[in-house]
């Protein structure tokens, strides 16, 4: 028979362990990358946009950090629909893996990638970086049809941010007479694309679009890659050719177009 003394001996004992493989538990690090909220505020006004955090592979390591453009049908205040669309859900599909800190804006409904938006997506990245330890000479900007447009804008913004850039089914000049959507910072130019590859040129760049487009027409983006060519920019221009106005997630799906990204390096 059992001595009942040593009964909460042992007891004690079993707790014990139980409560330290509790503190253990708790204290390992997430097992997968998570979206978290965050804002900036600017001239007294706040502004809310998502970070995704990726998976820790090193204590105290720089992280690269992506700055990603949603497009018109993501704009909006509820901080949610700009992962809905584009690299979001790559991510989300990816989140165990993903390498890279993603910062999400959300331009407000009407509103386009220009003017006080530029300033508040790159508040939002600064703020990323320094809060999750970005590497600002691993800085990449991306973005989709209307953020397409917009990655030109904020790299015209900022044209020493950035260490690559992926624009996709974006433009220069406005699409239509009704969306009169531009890239400010060369439209007024006589040769807009000439004048971006000149002021851009030093930036790796990858264009992206589809053959198929009836929304955002790819000649403008085979204009804007022939003006790159010319000065001997680093830039590719791959064009999908049963793709519509979608050519984003055939190209978030592109393993040689991450690969290609996370090598580049700001020097």
């Amino acid at each position: 028979m059992r001595n009942p003394r040593k009964l909460p001996i042992v007891l004690l004992a079993v707790l014990t362990a139980m409560a330290l493989a509790g503190c253990g538990t708790i204290a390992k690090a997430p097992a997968t990358g998570r979206f978290v909220e965050r804002e900036t505020v600017i001239d007294g006004t706040a502004h809310r946009y998502q970070v995704f955090v990726p998976v820790a592979r090193a204590p105290g390591a720089k992280l690269p950090i992506i700055l990603f453009l949603h497009g018109s049908g993501e704009r909006g205040s509820d901080n949610r629909i700009q992962l809905e669309a584009g690299l979001g859900p790559y991510v989300r599909a990816h989140a165990d893996d993903f390498p890279a800190i993603v910062v999400f804006p959300q331009v407000e409904e009407n509103g386009e990638w220009m003017g006080a938006n530029v300033d508040i997506a790159l508040a939002a990245t600064e703020a990323a970086a320094k809060e999750f330890n970005g590497d600002p000479d691993r800085t990449y900007l991306t973005g989709l049809s209307m953020g397409g447009y917009g990655t030109w804008e904020i790299a015209l913004a900022a044209p020493t941010r950035f260490a690559a850039l992926v624009p996709i089914c974006g433009a220069l000049l406005p699409i239509n007479d009704e969306r009169a959507l531009h890239v400010t910072g060369v439209a007024n130019e006589a040769d807009p694309y000439a004048a971006l590859a000149a002021k851009l040129g030093h930036v790796p760049v990858w264009i992206f679009h589809g053959a198929l487009d009836d929304m955002v027409s790819p000649a403008d983006d085979r204009k804007t890659f022939a003006a790159f060519k010319a000065t001997g920019a680093d830039v590719r221009y791959t064009e999908f050719p049963d793709a519509g106005h979608n050519s984003w997630d055939a190209t978030y799906r592109l393993d040689t177009m991450w690969d290609w990204l996370f090598a580049q390096r700001k020097h």
